[in-house]
């Protein structure tokens, strides 16, 4: 393959074939292609774009650019689902046990933190214990005998989006439409799922800050997908506030597994974790509906019932955790919590996402760079979401922290997250829009 040629052909706006396509993958994954002649392509891509088809053909190809995880044999539905990330955001940890109760398989590689947007698996990694290093062999086997398995991202499914994704965070073309559909939708393809269901968040928490941003790569995703042979819903939701009542990985483990045990502790029965509940109940339901296995209701029944409290009991020791994180909120706990007031009485009118995820990257819950360490016992609860009516001097945010001094500076910091109103505020939706493609997988 002539890589300039490619480049150039880019370059001056025309379109790829397949083939040339298949190549460029197979050059990222074995690296036979140099770095800075993948840069000059992306550039040229970001620049030129991509056509639905042209993504579409760079998907499949950065799918079998490795393994393939091959799911037959397990019980059908295959799923997947994935969030464009947000602060707060643990929903795969509530909704995966809930799909996989219902009967579905459900498979899925996740990926780390970086900035104010959380990643499962750190989140995962702050239960003693588990385990998230599964091989694709121990996946298969795992998701054949509960129903579910997570892993982190491996160098043998789909190695060239490893590759490509590298390079775009250091070239400044991470925020193009196409090659993020493709990046997210290459792993679903190559992770065996025939169902994708996706949550793109939009606000000042997330990666697309507009709902124009965010319903375009919706809209590229559910194509593409389809496209590609998936079946694919996309949900766009807020997240100009925070996602639940916990910022912060441990934490955040808690309130999600609060929420399966229908938990009514004084923490997490507020507006904040009411919100994360719905939001979770709402992409377990329109995963099964997009495989006819029921709807929202459903998902509520086995939420209700138990079975997915034991479902993600079974699961959590299936990939070695202490079973018994599910008993107890003493694990993992920061040595230093102190509380922020609510600055006047009234109805809070903002709870800035950006300015909460900064506030607990300051406190060691994220990381700056990739080679920053995580401290999985520190971050945030909050105590109301917008709407919801405040007294002067009341806790509104914990701040849980490793020392007084960085508890101090990032109480004072959260005063600029927080605004109050005199006069009643009506909560911004949750679910901002829905696309679906055709149904088109097995």
């Amino acid at each position: 393959m002539d890589v300039r040629a490619l480049i150039e052909a880019k370059r001056d706006g025309r379109a790829h074939s397949s083939d040339d396509l298949r190549a460029l993958a197979r050059g990222a994954a074995d690296g036979s292609i140099p770095d800075y002649q993948l840069a000059a392509w992306l550039m040229a891509a970001y620049l030129r774009g991509l056509s639905p088809q042209e993504t579409a053909d760079l998907t499949l190809a950065m799918a079998e650019s490795g393994e393939r995880l091959d799911l037959t044999g397990l019980p059908k539905p295959w799923l997947d689902k994935h969030s464009t990330g947000g602060v707060g955001d643990k929903t795969t940890l509530v909704v995966l046990p809930v799909l996989a109760a219902c009967g579905l398989t459900v498979v899925k590689m996740s990926g780390r933190g970086l900035g104010v947007t959380g990643g499962t698996i750190d989140k995962l990694e702050s239960v003693p214990g588990f385990r998230t290093d599964l091989s694709p062999e121990e996946m298969k086997d795992q998701a054949a005998r509960i129903g579910v398995a997570l892993t982190g991202q491996t160098p043998r499914l789909a190695p060239a989006d490893k590759a490509l994704y590298a390079l775009r965070d250091v070239t400044g073309t991470v925020a193009s439409v196409p090659l993020i559909t493709a990046s997210v939708l290459s792993k679903k393809i190559a992770g065996g799922a025939e169902t994708v269901v996706l949550d793109v968040k939009c606000g000042s928490g997330g990666f697309m800050h507009s709902p124009a941003e965010a319903t375009a790569l919706a809209e590229s995703l559910v194509r593409v997908g389809s496209l590609a042979g998936l079946t694919v819903r996309a949900l766009v939701t807020d997240m100009d506030q925070p996602l639940g009542a916990a910022v912060g990985n441990a934490l955040e483990v808690k309130e999600a597994l609060a929420v399966l045990a229908g938990s009514r502790s004084a923490r997490w029965s507020g507006g904040p974790t009411a919100r994360f509940r719905d939001l979770c109940l709402t992409l377990a339901g329109q995963a099964l509906e997009a495989v006819g296995r029921g709807d929202r209701a459903t998902a509520e029944e086995v939420l209700a019932s138990g079975a997915a409290l034991s479902k993600a009991r079974t699961w959590f020791e299936a990939q070695g955790a202490d079973p018994s994180v599910f008993d107890r909120e003493d694990w993992l706990c920061a040595p230093v919590v102190v509380t922020v007031p609510a600055p006047a009485s009234g109805f809070l009118s903002r709870l800035d996402a950006r300015e909460v995820g900064e506030a607990a990257l300051g406190l060691g819950a994220g990381r700056a760079t990739k080679a920053d360490t995580i401290d999985p016992r520190v971050g945030l609860v909050l105590r109301a979401s917008v709407g919801e009516r405040v007294e002067r001097g009341e806790p509104l945010i914990e701040v849980h922290a490793a020392t007084t001094e960085a508890a101090a500076a990032v109480a004072t910091r959260l005063a600029s997250a927080v605004s109050v109103s005199p006069d009643p505020v009506t909560p911004p939706p949750l679910v901002l829009s829905r696309i679906e493609g055709p149904r088109t997988g097995g």
